[in-house]
């Protein structure tokens, strides 16, 4: 039979042979026609295993590379953050801690007290702890003859106390006294410089003489002591241009200005804050609401005062506190312990490194024979400073107390 019969008969339907010859020509042909030959085919292969491979591999070196993950507590949930905080957290601002009490005296010539000055002082010693306790120191501190009044003249105070006192007050927490007062020369220029010398060895800071600004640091914050009373021999609070002129001088220098006065009338009669030049005894005793806001339109901070032996009026000005009068803190039969005069307090108030109050309160006290501070049950003193206050600089200039003893913010 002829061979190509014989193919046409085996290459018959249905026979697989003609299926698979078919079906490698039909591909072939679909290939040559697209463009994917064999040698395109195992060249895409080589391409996509190559491509694989090197995936794989980057993989396994971006694992290698990668520190591990810091361990999570059980029961705590990392929190992903998203972008950058809008602002970071502000530091705490630096506070100080400040005490301050009224007029103090010791005795006078060979009348001190047996067991020392400190004796005087074990009632309230808790009161006194703070950064910084200060106080007016209203005597010479010496054994010196005293010469401020002549023999038998009226009306004449003189004070002095040992020396030791000093060590005494710094035992109970005093860190620095004002001197600026009128009672800087009882014992003439000897007793100033004897005053000077106990204070220095006690390492007391005072502040008061002419043209004195003290500086101390607590908590890491400056602080500038400026004392003031209305005489030639002190700082001298009847030039206000000049205090004004000292105030701007410690305020380039501290981040704090702290002013003392010792200022105003004496007695019964001088609780009260008025305008204008104050009198006693003939003396002019200065203007208080012209010195103390003058003072702090210049960069004081805090102003306190002492003087008139009564408690006095808490003003603020400018958002700064002004307590006018502490009354008497201690005085060893030296002082009245008749009605006003045995009222007194202790005042407490905290300020942070930019002058801006941040709390404060008083500690009511009476006076007790012979003149010793003990704690008042009754709290007398801040019905009283809530009254003179709000008489004396009305609704939006008074301080006002709560019944608890804190000072509230205007």
């Amino acid at each position: 039979m002829p061979r190509s019969h014989e193919d046409r008969r085996d290459a018959e339907p249905g026979d697989p042979r003609r299926r698979e010859g078919s079906s490698r020509s039909g591909a072939s042909h679909r290939a040559r026609a697209s463009g994917w030959t064999p040698r395109n085919q195992v060249l895409l292969s080589v391409g996509l295993v190559t491509l694989v491979a090197a995936l794989v591999g980057w993989a396994l070196v971006a694992t290698k590379e990668r520190p591990p993950a810091r361990p999570v507590a059980s029961g705590v949930h990392p929190v992903p953050v998203v972008g950058k905080p809008s602002h970071a957290a502000q530091p705490a601002i630096r506070t100080v801690s400040i005490t301050w009490v009224g007029d103090m005296t010791f005795g006078t010539l060979n009348a001190w007290p047996p067991a020392g000055s400190g004796s005087l002082l074990t009632g309230v010693r808790s009161e006194l702890r703070s950064n910084l306790t200060m106080g007016n120191l209203e005597t010479a501190l010496g054994t010196l003859p005293m010469s401020k009044c002549r023999p038998r003249e009226k009306d004449c105070y003189q004070f002095e106390a040992p020396e030791h006192t000093a060590v005494d007050l710094r035992h109970d927490g005093f860190a620095a006294v004002n001197v600026a007062n009128n009672h800087t020369l009882d014992a003439g220029s000897a007793g100033e410089a004897s005053t000077d010398a106990a204070l220095r060895a006690a390492h007391l800071k005072w502040t008061g003489r002419p043209g004195q600004i003290t500086y101390l640091s607590r908590n890491g914050i400056k602080i500038a002591l400026l004392g003031f009373a209305p005489w030639s021999y002190d700082a001298d609070m009847l030039d206000i241009p000049a205090a004004r002129a000292l105030v701007r001088q410690a305020r380039r220098h501290a981040q704090l200005v702290i002013v003392i006065e010792h200022a105003g009338a004496e007695g019964d009669a001088a609780q009260h804050v008025r305008p204008g030049q104050e009198y006693y005894l003939g003396q002019d005793r200065g203007d208080s609401l012209a010195f103390t806001h003058g003072v702090i339109d210049a960069g004081a901070d805090l102003v306190m005062g002492s003087g008139p032996h009564v408690l006095r009026g808490f003003q603020w000005y400018r958002g700064h506190l002004i307590a006018y009068s502490l009354g008497n803190f201690c005085g060893y039969n030296t002082v009245g312990l008749d009605g006003v005069t045995s009222v007194s307090a202790i005042l407490h108030v905290t300020l942070n490194a930019r002058g801006q109050f941040v709390r404060g309160s008083i500690s009511p006290l009476r006076l007790q024979p012979p003149g010793i501070p003990e704690p008042d049950p009754a709290r007398s003193a801040i019905g009283l400073i809530n009254s003179l206050s709000r008489d004396d600089f009305g609704r939006n200039g008074a301080a006002r107390i709560s019944a608890a003893g804190q000072i509230e913010r205007s």
